[in-house]
């Protein structure tokens, strides 16, 4: 059975359709409680932030595990995201929805690095997960919102409203960042099964010329979001995926020479070095011996 979707193209129309009054036509802030919503699931055409504040019984909110805060979650969708919240309920019945349309922040300084802010590219399971510190924190940044809309629209509105928006983004990149660090045991064991997919990729002769594999390849098999993922991968080992998957290939490199699993001509084409000759340059560079000696250099 086909599901419905309520789209909702403009930040007026999600105002009609949530029973509100439009105080800015680029912005609104939306008290969730008994949003109404028929349709299963509901398409923004614009920036959404959801503040879902804690139900008793709903530990398992947006990919809430044991190891995480249960204050309240947050969910951000960039322009064009489909979201419901389950089978029951389209709209949480408890929390908050900031909107806001893209030309809101046209002149502004948030126009040009909300691209920055990864975490409108994360899947509703990889939703931040707030203490009451932290939700206080968040709740002050939507009440200062909040009073600006119901301010007189002038010439400094999008300006102050954009910079309120600001500031609370850059809260909730500091609280993912804490959530990085409190779920660290759960990303030891993703960052320790992506080094195997890593290694199995190269030892399976998948490597093409220092290529290196789109993240999605290995996101999916880990069943996180892309951006999630790389954000991950960065906070965990620092470093790009491309700069990972350079150090992985030379540390398979290191294995099969010792192992004595081919020639250095023969491990080289294997993993994808473009000729023998880059790869031991490059090996003798990284560790100062060739790959023809390597095996003896390390008995």
């Amino acid at each position: 059975m086909e599901q419905k979707t309520l789209d909702l193209k403009t930040v007026c129309e999600c105002n009609r359709c949530l029973g509100v009054r439009t105080l800015h036509p680029q912005a609104t802030l939306i008290n969730l409680e008994n949003p109404g919503v028929q349709q299963s699931n509901v398409k923004f055409e614009f920036y959404a932030i959801l503040l879902i504040e804690d139900r008793p019984g709903s530990y398992d909110c947006c990919g809430r595990k044991y190891y995480d805060y249960t204050n309240a979650s947050m969910v951000f969708l960039k322009p064009g995201e489909i979201f419901h919240m389950s089978k029951a309920q389209t709209l949480p019945d408890k929390g908050w929805l900031l909107a806001f349309h893209p030309d809101l922040l046209f002149r502004t300084t948030l126009k040009n690095h909300i691209d920055d802010y990864t975490f409108f590219g994360y899947r509703k399971e990889e939703a931040l997960h707030l203490s009451q510190r932290e939700t206080a924190t968040i709740t002050c940044c939507l009440e200062h919102i909040e009073e600006e809309l119901h301010h007189p629209i002038d010439t400094h509105t999008s300006t102050i409203l954009s910079r309120h928006i600001e500031l609370m983004l850059d809260y909730c990149s500091r609280f993912y960042e804490r959530q990085f660090i409190t779920r660290e045991n759960r990303n030891k064991d993703l960052m320790k099964t992506f080094a195997k997919l890593t290694e199995a990729y190269l030892t399976a002769g998948k490597a093409d010329q220092l290529k290196i594999p789109q993240p999605e390849l290995f996101a999916q098999k880990l069943h996180l979001s892309t951006a999630y993922f790389l954000d991950l991968l960065k906070f965990e080992t620092g470093k790009t995926l491309a700069e990972y998957f350079q150090l992985k290939r030379m540390e398979v490199a290191k294995k099969l020479l010792v192992k004595k699993e081919g020639t250095p001509a023969e491990i080289a084409y294997r993993l994808g070095f473009p000729s023998v000759q880059y790869f031991s340059s490059l090996f003798k560079r990284l560790t100062g011996v060739a790959p023809s000696d390597y095996c003896y250099s390390r008995n």
